[in-house]
C-alpha cells in the first residue's frame, strides 16, 4: 500500500454580509507539501446563491475574487506577485483569515494517498 501523505485544506466560503456571519459553501483549496500540490475547485450555483443571498453580491465580482484563487493556487505570472511565492506561502495566504465577501474555513489536515483525488472527495462533500 502506498504511503499516506499529510494535506491541510480550507472550505471557500461566499459571506454575502460579514456582519451576519451567514457563509455558502463554494469550493476547497488543497496543499499537500509532499505531493507538490496546490489547488482549488469551486462551483457557483447561480440560483441556490440567489435564493441565498438575493441581490447582495454581485455574480461577476465573486466569480472574479473565485478565479483569483484558483490563479494563485497554479503559480506563476498570471498569480500576480502572491502567486510567484512558494507552495506554503500561497496556501497560508489563500487561508488568512479576511473580512471579505470570500473567506476560508479554519485550516483542517488528514492524511491521504493522492491529493487529487482527495481535493474531488472534499468538494463533493462539502460543497456539491
Amino acid at each position: 500500500m502506498p504511503d499516506k501523505h499529510l494535506f491541510e485544506y480550507a472550505v471557500l466560503r461566499v459571506v454575502p454580509r460579514v456582519e451576519r456571519e451567514e457563509f455558502l459553501n463554494v469550493g476547497v483549496v488543497l496543499y499537500c507539501r509532499d505531493q507538490g500540490f496546490l489547488q482549488c475547485r469551486y462551483l457557483l450555483r447561480e440560483a441556490r446563491l440567489r435564493a441565498f443571498a438575493g441581490d447582495a453580491v454581485d455574480l461577476g465580482e465573486l466569480t472574479a475574487r473565485l478565479h483569483a484563487f484558483d490563479k494563485i493556487c497554479r503559480g506563476r505570472k498570471e498569480g500576480g506577485p502572491i502567486g510567484q511565492l512558494g507552495l506554503a506561502e500561497r496556501f497560508r495566504w489563500l487561508t488568512a483569515t479576511r473580512s471579505t465577501i470570500v473567506q476560508t474555513s479554519a485550516v483542517h489536515p488528514g492524511l491521504c494517498h493522492d491529493a487529487a483525488e482527495t481535493l474531488d472527495r472534499l468538494h463533493a462533500q462539502l460543497v456539491e
